[in-house]
């Protein structure tokens, strides 16, 4: 199984890499240099015994990516910024989840049996952040379920969390904290608009969040930095506020680049929190992809083998 590649922008490598295989689809985007999409899918046609490969398309031509996407061996792809937006547009169909969310991370194929193929827009990032708890933690009822949730962070990883919190993860209220008041006001808004709106809580102060009860699930979706100015500051001590409650419950640590191991979850864990690794997110949702593409449920596909190999890339990351 060849290992994927990074196609240029002359048309001869893409065509030529596309004839050696039976089926192919795109990481497509800006920056994917560090992105382990490519090698997670690998994973699962090396052990499936496809010859498939995702093949990592770096670009801002949308027109080009759209006459890529008729190949007849075409399977689908990964979509990541700056097009999660802009490509839902362009497409047949939405799941519920990427139309309520505003944002499209996957592409998969609907064929009809009058030979039309459909392309329709999901987004499996709301999936892996459910199943990075549903797998993680082994109470759910008794950790997180019938319990507020608390998002920390305001941009699109946030959005997704606060839809698998309410959705799927049986959170009452939600808690949002973070350093840009506009843009908790934008999440708010748009979860409104969407239908799920309702129970969203913005901590903006430490009193405010002392007199709240404590969250069960909380979903971390900043950078690794520490803080700098006073409203960074801020969100940290309302953060801390949090995670110092009685109730002890599960975090996902959503930032692994460079490495999983923040300085956020080592607080959390410091106040006897379960933290689960953002890399398990990654999984999952990456794992929900090729249940699209492939027709597999997960029961069939290498989750250990892929798990493994997610670990091992990090591994390598950290040493370097």
């Amino acid at each position: 199984m060849a290992t994927a590649t990074t196609v240029m922008q002359d048309e001869m490598p893409l065509t030529a890499r596309i004839g050696e295989l039976d089926r192919h689809g795109f990481l497509f985007g800006q920056k994917l240099a560090a992105s382990m999409s490519p090698l997670l899918h690998s994973v699962v046609y090396r052990e499936l015994g496809l010859r498939w490969e995702q093949i990592r398309l770096d670009s801002t031509d949308m027109g080009h990516f759209l006459k890529l996407m008729k190949h007849p061996k075409f399977y689908g792809a990964s979509v990541t910024m700056p097009h999660k937006v802009a490509i839902m547009q362009h497409l047949d169909e939405l799941t519920d989840e990427c139309r309520d969310i505003g944002a499209c991370n996957t592409i998969f194929i609907r064929d009809l049996p009058d030979g039309r193929r459909l392309f329709c827009g999901t987004n499996t990032d709301v999936v892996g952040t459910r199943e990075a708890f549903l797998q993680n933690v082994s109470r759910p009822a008794a950790v997180f379920e019938g319990r507020p949730g608390l998002v920390v962070g305001g941009g699109g990883a946030a959005r997704s969390a606060v839809y698998a919190l309410r959705k799927w993860l049986k959170a009452t209220d939600i808690y949002l904290v973070n350093r840009d008041k506009a843009e908790v006001d934008s999440i708010m808004a748009q979860c409104a608009e969407r239908g799920y709106g309702d129970g969203l809580v913005h901590v903006e102060t430490t009193e405010q969040a002392e007199a709240l009860e404590g969250p069960g699930a909380v979903v971390a979706c900043v950078p690794d930095f520490p803080p700098r100015t006073e409203a960074e500051r801020l969100a940290r001590r309302i953060t801390r506020t949090m995670l110092r409650k009685e109730h002890k419950g599960a975090m996902l640590e959503m930032c692994y680049n460079p490495s999983p191991y923040t300085e956020l979850g080592a607080l959390a864990e410091a106040e006897g929190w379960q933290v689960i690794l953002g890399t398990e997110a990654l999984v999952w949702q990456g794992i929900e992809q090729d249940k699209y593409w492939t027709g597999r449920q997960a029961s069939e596909l290498p989750v250990k083998a892929i798990q493994e190999v997610i670990a091992s890339k990090l591994g390598q990351r950290l040493r370097l």
